[in-house]
């Protein structure tokens, strides 16, 4: 069951504000700068990021991508997950894989799934998402593990001939 008092205008806004604040800030760019890239007034853009004023769909977007972030990803994680979390995955590979993911991600359902798509239930996306994850984890450590054994395999061999 959704938390209605989570989806209040003020918190909604808050947590947004905190969210372009950090983001605005982890870039290194001044205030000055992102209003004119985003085409925001400055006072517009201060009273956004201190969270008096909403922003829009575009205007979030817009200021996420002139500070260096991944703006979907950030956008898209900001609406299922939360500000916290979404604070946290700023400038990270992570939130760049998942502007990937969630880009690449329709397409993909369509062309693997065809018409089964629409067979889908939304039931299966909380198994669906930890089996992605495992995957990923499981990618990763099969790539560290071929990256030691090159490395051993690389090492044993300078070392034999210089040891």
């Amino acid at each position: 069951m959704i938390d209605m008092a989570m989806l209040s205008e003020t918190q909604t806004r808050g947590d947004l504000a905190r969210l372009l604040h950090t983001a605005v800030e982890l870039s290194g760019r001044n205030r000055c700068e992102i209003a004119r890239d985003t085409h925001i007034h400055k006072d517009a853009l201060r009273r956004t990021l201190a969270g008096e004023r909403s922003p829009s769909v575009g205007e979030a977007l817009r200021i996420l991508a002139s500070a260096g972030m991944a703006p979907h990803a950030q956008l898209l994680l900001f609406l299922g997950a939360g500000g916290d979390l979404t604070t946290r995955w700023l400038q990270t590979d992570i939130a760049n894989f998942f502007e990937e993911l969630i880009g690449e991600l329709p397409g993909a359902l369509e062309r693997v799934l065809g018409n089964q798509v629409h067979d889908v239930k939304p039931r299966w996306a909380k198994g669906t998402a930890h089996r992605v994850a495992r995957l990923l984890a499981d990618h990763i450590d099969e790539l560290e593990r071929k990256d030691a054994q090159l490395g051993d395999s690389h090492g044993i061999g300078v070392g034999g001939r210089h040891g």
